[in-house]
């Protein structure tokens, strides 16, 4: 797809099977909603290629009956919840007492049949993400497109809707593509997992095995392994990635490998630069030979338990991963600088 002789997307090929769930996942401008729109065929920018639905070219008539969209925000008119949830149908020339027959499963599988008659405009945003949600399925769309529907939602909400989701969606004939830059939400929601930044399908493959083997620096860091490990740094062969979680400052000495996983590393010496007080966890910053590494530990840590700023530490790297795309030397493009073996 471009803009003029600017590049947005690069995506070669990508596939959803009928009743997966397909997360693209991407930090912000990675090109997820202009992706969604282009599937769609409702981008106005020029895109080149073909959109097959069922192994058929996908024209704009056949698109408008065959997908639904859910957006950030919920696009609602004015009435009752149940009046909201049954108007896709309606617009498809359905009666309004069929329409309310096939949408009525749909509401009590998304938790409406109490707010049925309440007005739209009382809801809260949740509660009204939710009727966009059933109005989408209750059309029994092959494609369901949702574009980060969970943001703006507080915690509670979004993880009961998001398991109501999955609740509603399992067993069922729809293909869904899922925008987000929340890989819990990709977690959750979606057998499959596609990694999008700068505009190209870096990784995908089955959601479990993506989110645990980043295949380079840019796909581990956009899932959280943040921390950077060179073979000169862990005596191991390939560049390892690790997330702050599990990693940790030894506080006591007699911390040994007791417990130890295969994908565990040996301690590593660094000098602690600082630390950062999260309310929930505290954050430590450990400069080292390989370069910077972030301790996330959880709740407080004692000040009489840490060496002073500049001081020496050795810090515990757990569930550690390898980075899949290493050339000969054990090193990935997108690291860095190769770091010296002195």
């Amino acid at each position: 797809m471009r803009a003029g002789d600017r590049e947005l997307l690069s995506v070669p090929e990508l596939d959803v099977a009928s009743g997966r769930t397909l997360a693209v996942l991407g930090p912000n401008g990675a090109g997820k909603s202009t992706l969604l729109r282009a599937l769609g065929l409702l981008s106005s920018h020029r895109v080149s290629g073909v959109i097959l639905l069922d192994g058929r070219p996908a024209t704009r008539p056949l698109m408008r009956h065959a997908i639904t969209a859910v957006l950030q925000r919920p696009i609602l008119r004015r009435g009752t919840v149940a009046a909201n949830v049954i108007s896709g149908l309606r617009f498809r020339g359905m009666s309004r007492r069929e329409a309310r027959l096939r949408a009525w499963p749909w509401m009590e599988a998304l938790g409406l049949v109490p707010f049925a008659d309440r007005d739209i405009r009382s809801l809260s945003i949740g509660e009204a993400q939710r009727v966009s949600i059933t109005r989408a399925l209750a059309v029994g769309p092959k494609v369901l497109l949702l574009d980060e529907p969970f943001t703006g939602l507080d915690s509670t909400t979004r993880a009961d809707l998001i398991a109501d989701l999955r609740a509603a969606l399992s067993g069922q004939p729809t293909a869904t593509i899922l925008v987000t830059h929340d890989r819990q939400e990709a977690l959750a929601l979606a057998e499959d997992t596609a990694l999008l930044i700068g505009g190209r399908i870096r990784q995908h493959g089955p959601t479990t095995e993506v989110l645990d083997h980043p295949s380079d620096a840019d796909t581990a860091r956009l899932l959280g392994y943040t921390n950077l490990l060179p073979p000169a740094l862990t005596g191991r062969t390939h560049p390892l990635v690790a997330r702050p979680e599990h990693t940790h400052l030894i506080l006591d000495p007699s911390d040994g490998p007791a417990g130890q996983r295969d994908d565990d590393v040996r301690p590593v010496p660094g000098t602690l630069r600082r630390t950062v007080a999260l309310g929930i966890a505290t954050r430590v910053d450990v400069d080292t030979a390989g370069g910077p590494l972030t301790c996330l530990h959880p709740g407080d840590l004692p000040g009489t338990s840490l060496p002073p700023v500049g001081g020496d530490v050795r810090v515990r790297v757990r569930q550690a991963r390898a980075l899949a795309g290493v050339d000969g030397n054990g090193w990935t493009a997108g690291l860095g600088s190769r770091p010296s073996a002195s």
